[in-house]
């Protein structure tokens, strides 16, 4: 069966471009290996929006983890781009959440974030390796180490594998947003909302109010196979000091040492402590880098190197080493120890005068 493509009403393509292709678009889904995995792959589906909210429920009884967290983008009030850089959206996750309790308070929502042109939204468990995911191109994508299930689930969708899958961004189109419509022309289902409801920078501020959301750089992007983290999860037991790591998603670790770099451009404001526990996060990742088989130790030193590289250029007095309070479990000397960050918060300096680190001349 070939069903047409229509999409929700965010998204409307330029009549000339499907007369010049001489084509609908048509429903229908795609898939293949994630780059660098032997494991995990990406779907791709092209789906009318009535189906979104069946399949999002159907996934979630059949190949969810049992506790998810909510992805949220949108264009907040003020984004602007430029010629060399469009206008990007924020990203928000909500923590981890049981996964019948997020669908609960997903239902007011569901029509909002699936027909306004200016949202994405998803579910995820890094832990688990999984993502699930419906951007504001309208195109829905899946992230799983199951891809039996997943293909035997879009066939009772009535959705047919297509070896070449076009989209809506393969055809000139606008993004709208619900207020751009006249009210006789939104679905129904619209009829008792106020422009207020309807307007995304509302209702996005709503769902992370409910679901308590933070924002999260677009910069640092990565994904951990069930497999990897598997992998990770096993190695970490093996040793006492990080085997409190080891049960907790590996991915988490490697944006704390990115939010750690990022504090401490800006200024460490925590104690030399606190610094300290930076250090030794650093410690454990680097252990566990030159401990994994060598391919997936490479994938984690690739996702670490720009940070890294950004903590090297903020030290300062190299020729010192701050002591760590533990044994060295790196194989190579930890160049995260040699020198202090330029921009110490009035803690931080306190700290290292009290420990003698600054010397008089």
């Amino acid at each position: 069966m070939s069903t047409p493509y229509t999409p929700p009403i965010g998204i409307r393509l330029w009549p000339s471009e499907l007369r010049a292709a001489k084509r609908r678009l048509k429903e229908g889904y795609t898939f293949s290996l994630l780059e660098e995995s032997s494991d995990t792959f990406r779907f791709t589906a092209v789906v009318n929006p009535e189906r979104i909210v069946p399949l999002f429920k159907e996934i979630a009884t059949t190949s969810m983890p049992e506790e998810v967290f909510l992805i949220l983008e949108y264009y907040e009030a003020g984004t602007q781009g430029s010629n060399e850089q469009p206008p990007q959206p924020t990203i928000y996750y909500s923590p981890y959440l049981p996964s019948k309790e997020v669908f609960s308070l997903l239902d007011p929502f569901w029509l909002r974030l699936i027909h306004d042109g200016f949202v994405s939204f998803g579910l995820a468990n890094n832990r688990d390796g999984f993502e699930l995911f419906y951007s504001e191109e309208k195109i829905l994508t899946c992230f799983t180490d199951n891809h039996l299930r997943i293909t035997h689930l879009l066939a009772n969708h009535g959705l047919p594998y297509r070896t070449e899958l076009s989209a809506p961004t393969d055809f000139a189109h606008d993004h709208l947003s619900l207020l751009c419509h006249p009210r006789p022309q939104l679905p129904v289902a619209f009829s008792d909302l106020s422009n207020e409801e309807l307007d995304y920078l509302h209702f996005g501020a709503e769902l992370i109010r409910i679901f308590d959301m933070y924002p999260v750089e677009d910069g640092l992007s990565f994904f951990l196979s069930r497999k990897d983290q598997d992998q990770i999860e096993s190695l970490l037991r093996q040793h006492r000091d990080f085997v409190d790591y080891a049960e907790e998603d590996f991915g988490s670790f490697l944006l704390d040492w990115h939010d750690f770099v990022c504090e401490c451009e800006s200024a460490f404001e925590g104690d030399l402590e606190e610094y300290r526990m930076g250090l030794k996060l650093r410690d454990m990742l680097q252990w566990t880098v030159e401990n994994l088989p060598e391919e997936l130790g490479e994938k984690i030193r690739s996702i670490l190197a720009e940070d890294d590289e950004r903590f090297r250029r903020l030290l300062t007095d190299c020729r010192k080493r701050l002591d760590s309070p533990h044994p060295s479990t790196s194989s190579s000397p930890p160049f995260w120890y040699h020198g202090i960050v330029s921009n110490q918060g009035i803690v931080l300096r306190r700290d290292l005068i009290r420990h003698g680190w600054f010397k008089p001349s």
